[in-house]
């Protein structure tokens, strides 16, 4: 039997994206999140996460959206404090300010009374080549699994840290149907242990106006409630987990 974590990456972004999530939880295939500590919405997403503890949660580590939980982080900030965007925050970052960042929002995570079940990256930041050692040693250091960033199985992720056999990356975009979650569904079965990664909303201002991707999160939403996704999860007998079940 596989066992499938589906995640809900943006978990505390805003309220509309943490109760987009709790539903799909509730009344989907949802089974774990990952939490932006860094963004406004992440103290709201721990009080749900605390409220739901069958929800498997884990940190979404952060480097090019909103603003950095670490106070003294120079190399990773434009002018406004904002972390810059992906291409120049990958030019300018200095590894000991990435390193520094990433272990404080680990640490904020902790402060929330959570323990992660894994790790894995906005914009899948932790596989970027510079910044995926430090993400290496604060998982080893941690003792968190972490979401599988190359089918490369010499790649350092592959050897030396625990993670999926599978990782599905393809749920997302404009075009999405039933059949979309659907295919990953069954082609998870390939597998004994994989992940498919999903961003279920219910749309606010935040969301709205500071994301680019923003109305496909409430397709996603209904997509992952729709009986058809259930019924295809239990047809090819999959069992939906979190990380804490895939690795032991």
């Amino acid at each position: 039997m596989t066992k499938l974590v589906i995640n809900a990456d943006d978990f505390g972004y805003s309220k509309g994206v943490n109760l987009g999530i709790i539903e799909a939880y509730k009344h989907g295939v949802v089974s774990s999140a990952t939490m932006m500590v860094n963004m406004p919405g992440a103290a709201h997403a721990a009080a749900l996460a605390l409220a739901h503890p069958g929800l498997g949660v884990g940190i979404h580590l952060v480097l090019d959206c909103g603003y950095p939980v670490h106070s003294n982080v120079p190399s990773l900030i434009n002018e406004t404090g904002q972390f810059y965007k992906m291409q120049e925050l990958l030019e300018k970052a200095d590894p000991r300010d990435i390193e520094k960042e990433l272990h404080a929002q680990i640490e904020k995570f902790f402060s929330f009374g959570l323990t992660p079940t894994h790790l894995d990256g906005h914009h899948h930041v932790h596989g970027q080549e510079k910044i995926y050692p430090m993400v290496q040693l604060l998982a080893k250091e941690y003792r968190i699994p972490i979401r599988k960033v190359s089918g490369d199985s010499n790649h350092p992720s592959n050897q030396f840290l625990p993670t999926t056999q599978a990782f599905f990356y393809e749920f997302y975009g404009n075009e999405l149907t039933p059949t979309s979650l659907i295919d990953l569904v069954k082609k998870s079965t390939s597998f004994d242990t994989a992940e498919i990664m999903c961003h279920p909303a219910y749309i606010d201002e935040e969301v709205l106006t500071g994301s680019s991707y923003n109305v496909q999160r409430a397709r996603e939403l209904a997509i992952l409630n729709d009986p058809e996704v259930k019924r295809a999860v239990e047809e090819n007998r999959i069992e939906l987990v979190t990380y804490k079940d895939v690795i032991k």
